[in-house]
């Protein structure tokens, strides 16, 4: 395994739609073991192919719902390969985001409170993943990554883009 160069805002990969991977190689295989290293380590909760300069189409999300007064739970890791979006709930929400590939800013976007997530997982299995709240938010923001899609294109408003310190509550709340 291997921490990979995350790229930022102005690498040409990030808006380009990525590819379809039609076989899984040995050398899937590692890139998902390289970002998933590359996520914990960044720290993220998600990361996108495309953010390490591979055009294709795979995430990695890990992530656990805290709840107040509870014990941490143990997060959980996804890895999705041809992720795909197959059902939104009518409701959104508005939420802040950051992005590892747009370092030092946050803004508010909205998102579908719940969604369903179809793909297939790192042995090639069909998968079906059911996300709802901040789960959701994580996913529908690194498939747009696959799509060449920036948080920052979708903000609700311009004025909501701010800068935020690295290592503050703010920073850590919102990396997505």
């Amino acid at each position: 395994m291997a921490v990979r160069e995350i790229v930022v805002i102005d690498h040409p990969v990030l808006r380009r739609k990525a590819k379809k991977i039609i076989k899984l190689t040995a050398e899937h295989r590692k890139l998902i073991e390289d970002m998933i290293e590359t996520m914990r380590v960044a720290p993220g909760v998600g990361l996108a192919a495309p953010q390490v300069g591979v055009s294709e189409r795979l995430i990695v999300v890990e992530y656990a719902e805290e709840e107040e007064d509870a014990p941490p739970k143990k997060k959980k890791l996804y890895v999705v390969i041809n992720p795909e979006i197959v059902a939104v709930s009518e409701e959104t929400v508005q939420g802040t985001e950051g992005c590892l590939s747009v370092p030092g800013w946050v803004g508010d976007v909205l998102r579908h409170e719940a969604i369903v997530v179809r793909g297939l997982n790192r042995n090639g299995e069909k998968i079906k993943i059911e996300a709802d709240g901040w789960l959701a938010r994580i996913f529908q923001h690194e498939i747009d990554h696959l799509d060449g899609v920036l948080y920052i294109d979708k903000l609700v408003s311009k004025d909501t883009l701010r800068r935020v310190q690295a290592g503050t509550e703010e920073a850590a709340e919102a990396i997505g």
